[in-house]
């Protein structure tokens, strides 16, 4: 075979197993298959961006499952899709449009805007596709879905007709958050909140038939004209006459009551509220409850519509400025306070959210909500961590109808079509071609331009891409799905909702289990600017700083959300290309991803990577030994009666760290997996068994058949290790397995032949690593609990004698006598091997006096150590005595000088001739101890 490189390449080897994997299509699923299934759908990522931190610690994590599933024998179908992202598509795909021709997309047709997005998403989506498979996803791409497939429109309209003819879905006004720039309504999620500096404006209300006011405070003072009430707090004794008499609405001629609500707070601003139902969410739920008019105000691209009278056509903006001016030529702004609160955004356009009026389609969520809520209080659906069931019961408990609607034309059309004279006559239809009645009268009809929401058809993700509604092979055999992985932050906008769907289309819940993940955060480092505001700093200065160089006094740092502004948002593509996807498959594995927050330091990724070098150097000495193995006798086995110490223990170790990835990955604590995996490599195979084994190999210790147990026991080690860490490392792991496969090509076993090599030999005959078996957890009668006993007192002796030797400053290869009395003189004896593989030890003697004058000693439990000073170093320690001789005298000279001149005995302090006294006393104490030392070495050197 061809040499073992001495250093692992990430990228060639990623390339390699990437291009085989799926040219044998060892992901894909087989429906008909007699093995019990394991099924996850992987949440769609956005087709316009590329994959951040979030989607590679899902995906990290979903792909150890996987894995692991289908090592141990299940019939694994992990399927990968891709969201059509509604507005991010249409914004990206409208920006380019007007670029090209200076059109927008109203103006061409919309079936040929439809046809730039599916152009535009074709080429993207195989870019999305191509960075899933760079991180080792093991997905059935024979399956990957799109959320716009025809199939996915489908059961998206088959799903929708279904709510529709129950009566679920219904129509009609209702405030939203609306996008003035995309001009669409918005769910909750869509928006991000942020802190905004601004105004408190606080402005005289006239009361009808009186000469007083009364005084409301407002940061929006231009949607006064939709005002329809002021609002008190009937317990507010300033207010309480007040109830129920009329105010002048300034800058109209429109007159409103003065209500009660134990919504307003008495302690906020004048404890006066202008209501302008149409216009504010808590505004909307006063006006239902009072019974008030909504006046919508706004246009849908963000301007002031006929019902602001003089201010109509402004924009919002505009308007304030304009009002606000109005207001105090009219004596009618009391004052302006500056004002701190949190203002909504669009996650896409970045624009301003207003709480728009608007008519859409609704799912009535009420039926809902019982189901939902049992799901999770009686079991059936367990969420991970626990915590998070209090959040889900929160949002549940505070349902509202689902506003299904979005004011685009890249989504899912609503199959609903409207008679133009009787806008209440409605057809809802999902067959091929259009409804009858609107063949026959084409012109008396009009479809619904609003297309779904794109949670509608996520919902529907875990049996829509099994084929629902039809019966097929997949979703008979694969649903429901066996887990869900997804961040915790949309554990209502898609989990409920997926549960909500899966339950009423097919009478089943489309999973039992909710892993969710935490948030990833990125420190952020920053300067003061000139006027007071946060200057981010360079990537390359971050960088620095993240791989520990300590930041100058003047920056600032934070963990923060992770924001391209910012500056602290992790490229996997950049950290794949610098530490390999293994170690970054592995620092993420190894992350607590069940906590809300994860605080994503860099430095993990430059720790796994030297996990990876080090798998890689320490495979590559094993491999090396192994080509001498003969294959006869490797099918022959473990022979138990000839294995020492150090075998045995190797073997209970390895059992033990099989049992605790099995059981951690089973319980879904991965960082557990991937840290006991880590520590078994490192320090019990490498820093342990290697080094002690090292001897034998090679010629120096035992005999031809000890060597022979012992590459044997390597050979059962290394594989099982390699198969423990390849649902966490695949790319190591496949290219290691390959090269063993290499070296051992036949793989039976004798019939009689022990369980370890057994597994061993039977792994080795798949095809390759993704597919050959998960180490099962072995016990071995003749790996009892005093092997890790015995060997753990070694290894504490062995710590006990190193750390003589650093305390005597030794270097690491110089060889020392171990003088030792101890009450486990025989096991120390029987296995004086591992100490000197270990340690640098001449010669062990027990129960002798060293007669070096020169030793260091400790004692371990019943256990007296002492190391005698080697004779070669005798001369440099008498050397360095000297010089530290020579240096004490004369501090002693220049001390005694002063404390014999008079003139500094009686000008110096008190404190400090006192001082000098000491430092005499000390000084000769020191010179006469290292005198003695000096004799005592003339004595050792002459003798």
């Amino acid at each position: 075979m061809e040499e073992i490189p001495s250093k692992y390449d990430p990228k060639q080897v990623e390339r390699k197993w990437s291009d085989f994997w799926e040219k044998h299509e060892l992901y894909k699923a087989d429906p008909t298959s007699s093995k019990t299934p394991f099924s996850l759908v992987m949440p769609p990522p956005n087709v316009t961006g590329i994959l951040h931190m979030g989607h590679v610690l899902g995906g990290t994590l979903q792909d150890v499952l996987a894995r692991y599933k289908r090592m141990q024998g299940f019939e694994v179908l992990w399927l990968p899709g891709v969201d059509h992202a509604g507005i991010a598509t249409q914004t990206v795909v409208e920006r380019d449009l007007i670029k090209r021709t200076g059109k927008r997309r109203k103006e061409i047709a919309r079936v040929d805007f439809e046809k730039l997005c599916f152009s535009w998403t074709k080429e993207h989506r195989a870019g999305i596709l191509e960075q899933i498979k760079s991180l080792g996803c093991s997905c059935d791409y024979t399956r990957t879905k799109f959320t716009l497939d025809p199939e996915i429109n489908k059961a998206v309209l088959q799903l929708f007709k279904k709510l529709y003819d129950d009566k679920l879905i219904y129509q009609g006004y209702y405030l939203v958050h609306w996008d003035p720039v995309t001009q669409t309504a918005l769910a909750d999620d869509e928006v991000e909140h942020e802190e905004k500096k601004d105004f408190l404006y606080f402005i005289k209300y006239p009361i009808v038939g009186k000469s007083d006011s009364i005084i409301i405070a407002t940061t929006r003072p231009e949607t006064l004209l939709g005002d329809t009430a002021v609002a008190v707090n009937a317990e507010d004794p300033r207010y309480s006459a007040l109830i129920g008499q009329e105010i002048q609405l300034p800058l109209t001629e429109r007159k409103i009551p003065i209500i009660c609500d134990d919504y307003v707070d008495p302690e906020f601003g004048t404890g006066a509220v202008k209501i302008t139902p149409a216009h504010d969410f808590n505004d909307y739920e006063v006006g239902k409850r009072h019974d008030l008019p909504m006046i919508n105000l706004m246009t849908p691209d963000g301007k002031i519509n006929h019902n602001g009278g003089a201010f109509e056509g402004f924009s919002m903006q505009e308007a304030r400025e304009k009002v606000i001016d109005e207001l105090k030529q009219m004596g009618l702004l009391m004052k302006v306070e500056p004002h701190t609160h949190r203002v909504g955004t669009s996650y896409r356009s970045k624009a301003i959210i207003e709480p728009y009026l608007s008519k859409q389609w609704f799912i009535n969520m009420t039926p809902f909500k019982v189901k939902l809520k049992e799901a999770v209080e009686k079991g059936n659906v367990k969420l991970y961590p626990e915590s998070w069931k209090s959040t889900y019961f929160y949002w549940i408990d505070n349902l509202r109808d689902w506003c299904i609607s979005r004011q685009l034309f890249w989504g899912h059309r609503i199959p609903i079509w409207y008679n133009k004279a009787n806008p209440d006559r409605l057809i809802c239809h999902i067959e091929e071609g259009l409804p009858k009645e609107v063949q026959e009268n084409p012109d008396d009809w009009k479809r619904d331009e609003d297309v779904l929401d794109t949670w509608f058809s996520s919902a529907l993700w875990p049996f829509s891409t099994l084929g629902w509604p039809k019966d097929t092979q997949d979703l008979k055999k694969f649903y429901p799905n066996s887990l869900l992985i997804t961040g915790h932050d949309i554990i209502f906008f898609w989990v409920a909702r997926m549960l909500m769907m899966g339950d009423y289309a097919l009478d089943e819940l489309p999973f039992n289990e909710v892993i969710l993940t935490g948030l990833i955060y990125g420190k952020s480092y920053w300067r003061k600017g000139a006027c007071g505001g946060a200057v981010y700093v360079s990537k390359e200065e971050r960088s620095s700083y993240d791989l520990g160089t300590t930041p100058p006094k003047d920056v600032h740092s934070k963990w923060e959300k992770i924001s391209k502004s910012k500056g602290n948002a992790i490229d996997p593509r950049e950290i794949i290309d610098l530490y390999g996807t293994c170690a970054m498959r592995m620092a993420l594995t190894s992350t607590s991803c069940q906590l809300q927050q994860i605080d994503l330091d860099r430095r993990k990724f430059e720790d796994y990577k030297n996990f990876t070098n080090k798998v890689w150097n320490g495979a590559r000495f094993v491999l090396s030994h192994l080509q001498t193995l003969d294959q006869k006798k490797l099918q022959s086995g473990l022979d138990f009666k000839k294995l020492h110490l150090e075998d045995l223990w190797i073997l209970r170790k390895l059992t033990e760290v099989t049992t605790e990835v099995t059981e951690s990955i089973d319980t879904y604590q991965f960082d557990r997996a991937a840290q006991k995996a880590y520590e078994f490599f490192w320090n019990d195979f490498c820093a342990y068994y290697l080094e002690i084994v090292k001897p034998t190999l090679y010629g120096k210790f035992g005999s031809d058949e000890d060597k022979t147990q012992k590459q044997i026991v390597l050979f059962v080690v290394l594989l099982a290790s390699i198969r423990l860490l390849h649902p966490m490392a695949p790319f190591i792991t496949e290219e290691l397995f390959s090269i063993l496969k290499e070296i051992f090509p036949e793989g039976e076993a004798h019939s009689d032949i022990d369980l370890f090599t057994r597994g061993a030999l039977s792994s080795l005959r798949a095809q390759c690593c993704m597919v050959s078996s998960f180490p099962k957890i072995i016990n071995h009668p003749d790996l009892a609990d005093h092997i890790e006993k015995d060997f753990d007192f070694l290894k504490q002796l062995i710590y006990a004698v190193r750390n003589i030797r650093g305390e005597m400053r030794l270097s690491p290869g110089a060889k020392t006598d171990l003088f030792l009395e101890s009450d486990k003189k025989q096991l120390i004896e029987k296995h004086s091997h591992i100490l000197k593989a270990l340690v640098p030890i001449e010669m062990v003697h027990f129960d002798e006096k060293s007669t070096s004058s020169f030793a260091s000693t400790a004692q371990l439990d019943n256990t007296s150590i002492l190391i005698p000073l080697p004779q070669d170093l005798l001369q440099k320690e008498k050397e360095r005595l000297e010089k530290e001789l020579s240096k004490k005298e004369l501090n002693l000279e220049g001390v005694s000088k002063k404390l014999s001149n008079p003139n500094f005995v009686e000008r110096a302090p008190k404190e400090l001739v006192e001082k000098q006294k000491v430092l005499i006393e000390q000084t000769e104490k020191e010179i006469k101890s290292i005198k003695e030392k000096l004799a005592s070495f003339s004595e050792e050197m002459t003798s």
